[in-house]
């Protein structure tokens, strides 16, 4: 991946090779994980293969419901880009069907015999209006754009089920931020006393969930890196405009 064009660089430029240069930097570091025409990268979680009911519609990448609940085995399941990304900003735009449930997960490692959410934050995608989880966990941390049973997102602003999310996920060497619609909602620090005060109380905590405790504690591993995740919750979603910007 090239290096991002330093500072000084951009300084000597002037007027349209400013903008020129920063737009070459920006294209060099920029992987486009959906164009809206191919699903090439992407395979279910512990799999080779990407699950059946994960296809392209209207030029969204869609889950096709089973209404099942969630990981659902055979032709449906989480899926990943095979691509493990550190420092990041992850862009895309997402909107979900009535009572729809599903997450975007980062910094995901493959844990044999067990669901993605065991090693990886998730930002909660959610109907907040019709969906029981938005009612659940401490403070709203289970509706849309939080860190799904931890950090609520405030202000919620996610639209409601039918319309266009836009969503941004910043992971810089442990500093997190969800963005929903263009606001932040939602700061935290991997890797610090803080993040591990939000484990012992959430449902990964040491005492409910020792094997993802011990993961999440080191989210992301001995390199501090992971793959990022769409959730078969068994509800229909549709996803598009999926970009990551590689961050040095």
């Amino acid at each position: 991946m090239a290096a991002l064009v330093s500072a000084a660089t951009l300084a000597s430029c002037g007027g349209n090779n400013t903008k020129k240069a920063e737009k070459e930097a920006d294209d060099a570091n920029t992987v486009v994980l959906f164009d809206g025409t191919s699903l090439k990268g992407w395979r279910g979680y512990n799999k080779t293969e990407l699950p059946s009911r994960w296809v392209i519609e209207d030029g969204c990448l869609k889950f096709n419901g089973s209404g099942g609940g969630e990981a659902q085995a055979g032709d449906g399941g989480d899926i990943i880009f095979d691509q493990k990304f550190k420092n990041f900003e992850l862009e895309l735009e997402y909107k979900v069907a009535k009572g729809s449930n599903s997450g975007i997960f980062y910094l995901a490692q493959e844990v044999p015999n067990q669901p993605i959410y065991i090693s990886a934050p998730e930002y909660q995608v959610l109907d907040n209006e019709n969906h029981p989880d938005a009612k659940l966990g401490v403070d709203g941390n289970r509706m849309s754009a939080s860190l799904y049973d931890m950090i609520p997102a405030k202000p919620q602003n996610a639209k409601p089920y039918g319309e266009w999310n836009k969503v941004k996920i910043l992971c810089y060497k442990g500093t997190i931020v969800h963005y929903q619609n263009d606001a932040p909602v939602v700061e935290y620090h991997l890797w610090t006393p803080q993040w591990q005060e939000l484990l012992d109380k959430s449902k990964f905590s040491k005492d409910k969930w020792p094997e993802a405790y011990d993961l999440l504690l080191n989210c992301g591993g001995e390199n501090h890196e992971g793959y990022i995740g769409l959730q078969d919750h068994g509800d229909d979603v549709w996803f598009r405009n999926i970009k990551v910007k590689i961050l040095e």
